[in-house]
């Protein structure tokens, strides 16, 4: 999850309560694919790995289990893995490989623990934790060399320190592994790109435990699939080399809207936003209800002079007076905070609470559409969200930047996309059936009205395409590279590119 939803909007006083039930939530995808029949039934030599690691290789009895195994989504909680093997180095890697490898268990990695489902701490798995590996070094030429267990607020510190920044996401727990392998949407993303396409290498440790360097010169194909293919189908990345650029003065923004509006307010934000200049991103946030209501959230590269002009087109457009209307310049680090919805705390404590900050976990069910270059019918997006209380559709503006590479360049299909949607409820168990069916409805509502794809860091075990709507065009040649270096399956999981059905390959 790349921006702390739940938080952020609580932040702006937004409050959910209860949710509509629809029809019966589509079967999700939970098993783990089955393992080569020829590799060993017999556990992993556990003991040879704490041999290495010490008490950095934590078994269920051990003290600190219970803390370790956990995810950020509550409802992952009953996930039990076998090992949680915390590395320091990518030598640690290769030594957890080396000793899990060939038995049959899910293998994982794990940054920031927001898989959606919990596929990095696999139930009976082997979860290799990369969050010792954190280290965050700006070079002279604005290099970044960033440890694969960084979390982003620990990113944008550091290169707030040194005057450059990076286009990311906003939650500032979230790992830098899973969000840059899955492409990385942010709040800058319009001026600046994905995440995945400021990567210029990716230190990779592969099923077999080879230690390769992905690049444009090196394992060109790897580079490839690591910019946008999704995390933990190709290998374990332990170090992240990015291109960076200077970080200007920023000027965050949130208009709020009476409730009633939102037929008014989407359909000027969509073809505004698609014509907006690249400095500017903006997030139309609609929350269920009867009537539903929203608010326009983001960013701007610029002075709050140049960025109020901008705004004002927007109203004028929707011909409805905010209710409310913030505008504050920020610099780098002070509006990537304001974004996660911890403005008012130090860096320390924009941390989870078991790290010592006072960021807590949450229990959510979410999903998400790509929409195409063509605007949703808005009034047809309010009817989806009209009673939904407690339930939130949350549009991302992509375009600029993004759209300047083709769809095939990297393996982030979603080019041409005018913005994503993802739709969030809050939960406290599995067994919420009606949010998970509610989040549903309205995601398939979305596809009929035209917003098919999706994106893969908001992975969703209920959607019925998945494997066309993460990759698009980009599959086939995804499960080709997956196949090379994990020919054996030792990382593959229910959604891995190698489990989408063939037909969708073709």
């Amino acid at each position: 999850m790349y921006l702390n939803r739940r938080r952020f909007l609580a932040t702006l006083g937004a409050a959910a309560t209860a949710v509509a039930a629809g029809a019966a939530p589509a079967r999700a995808l939970t098993a783990f694919p089955a393992r080569d029949r020829g590799w060993s039934a017999a556990p992993p030599d556990w003991q040879a790995l704490r041999a290495r690691l010490g008490t950095r290789l934590v078994l269920p009895a051990d003290p600190g289990y219970d803390t370790a195994r956990l995810g950020f989504n509550t409802l992952n909680d009953g996930q039990l893995p076998a090992a949680v093997a915390r590395c320091a180095s990518a030598d640690d890697v290769r030594a957890c490989l080396d000793v899990a490898r060939g038995h049959g268990i899910p293998i994982a990695a794990r940054c920031g623990g927001h898989s959606y489902l919990g596929y990095s701490i696999p139930d009976r798995g082997l979860v290799i934790d990369l969050r010792l590996m954190a280290d965050v070094r700006v070079l002279p030429d604005g290099t970044a060399e960033v440890g694969a267990g960084a979390r982003l607020i620990e990113v944008y510190a550091a290169l707030a320190g040194a005057g450059r920044l990076l286009p990311a996401g906003s939650c500032p727990t979230v790992g830098v592994s899973g969000l840059t392998l899955g492409g990385g949407l942010g709040v800058l993303t319009r001026k600046y790109g994905l995440t995945c396409d400021r990567l210029a290498a990716a230190e990779v440790v592969t099923a077999d435990s080879r230690l390769l360097t992905a690049s444009p010169a090196a394992e060109p194909d790897l580079y490839w699939a690591l910019r946008g293919g999704g995390g933990g189908n190709f290998g374990v990345v332990t170090r992240f080399d990015f291109a960076t650029a200077p970080a200007p003065g920023l000027t965050v923004f949130v208009l709020a809207f009476p409730a009633g509006s939102v037929p008014e307010v989407l359909g000027a934000w969509q073809p505004w936003v698609a014509g907006a200049p690249y400095e500017l991103w903006a997030s139309c946030q609609i929350h269920g209800g009867t009537p539903p209501s929203c608010r326009i959230v983001g960013c701007y590269v610029g002075d709050p002079g140049a960025a109020n002009p901008l705004l004002d087109r927007l109203v004028t457009a929707a011909g409805t007076a905010p209710s409310s209307r913030s505008v504050s310049a920020k610099d780098y680090l002070g509006a990537m905070k304001f974004m996660a919805g911890c403005s008012t705390m130090t860096v320390p404590e924009c941390h989870p609470t078991w790290e010592g900050g006072k960021l807590s976990r949450t229990g959510f069910v979410a999903v998400s559409r790509m929409l195409g270059p063509t605007p949703l019918d808005p009034a047809r997006v309010t009817a989806l969200m009209a009673g939904r209380t407690g339930v939130d559709l949350l549009l991302d503006s992509l375009g600029g930047a993004v759209g300047e590479l083709a769809p095939g360049a990297t393996a982030f299909p979603h080019r041409d996309s005018l913005a994503s949607a993802q739709v969030y409820g809050t939960a406290t168990s599995l067994s919420e059936d009606p949010v998970r069916t509610t989040v549903n409805t309205i995601r398939d509502g979305l596809a009929d009205l035209g917003a098919r794809g999706a994106y893969v860091n908001y992975i969703d075990g209920t959607l019925p395409d998945w494997g066309r709507a993460y990759y698009g065009a980009n599959l086939p040649r995804l499960r080709d590279v997956a196949r090379r270096y994990d020919p054996d399956g030792a990382f593959a999981f229910p959604q891995s590119v190698t489990a989408a059905p063939a037909r969708w390959a073709r």
